[in-house]
């Protein structure tokens, strides 16, 4: 386990409180209202040790930047503002998609992205 220091409790507390997906530089810009001075590198020490401890989890993008969010969530799937960039949590699920699959696969499991503008972009 990794050692608890100022700057890891900043950027876990980032990511409780805004309880969405972000990127590493979205949880620079807000834990460093916390930990002036907090640098990208250490974003980025404290991220791998949260996956490695499994306080975390990635949200994959295809083309984006790797986005992290807090592990132990009901399974969900995101919005993506097309404006802002950011990616907020949508609850709900459609379910079984009735899709056509080749013959003899199996499905495991699914993501859905939504596209958009957000509320705040809209406004």
């Amino acid at each position: 386990m990794e050692r608890r220091t100022r700057q890891r409790d900043a950027i876990f507390a980032v990511l409780k409180d805004e309880d969405r997906p972000m990127s590493p530089n979205e949880i620079l810009a807000k834990a460093q209202d916390f930990v002036p001075g907090l640098g990208i590198a250490t974003v980025y020490r404290a991220l791998k040790g949260m996956l490695e401890e499994k306080a975390i989890v990635t949200v994959d993008l295809p083309g984006m930047v790797q986005r992290y969010e807090l592990n132990g969530k009901h399974h969900h799937h995101h919005f993506l503002c097309r404006l802002c960039d950011r990616l907020f949590e949508v609850m709900g699920c459609p379910g079984k998609l009735n899709l056509k699959l080749p013959r003899g696969f199996t499905t495991e499991s699914h993501e859905v992205i939504l596209k958009g503008i957000c509320d705040q972009c809209t406004a």
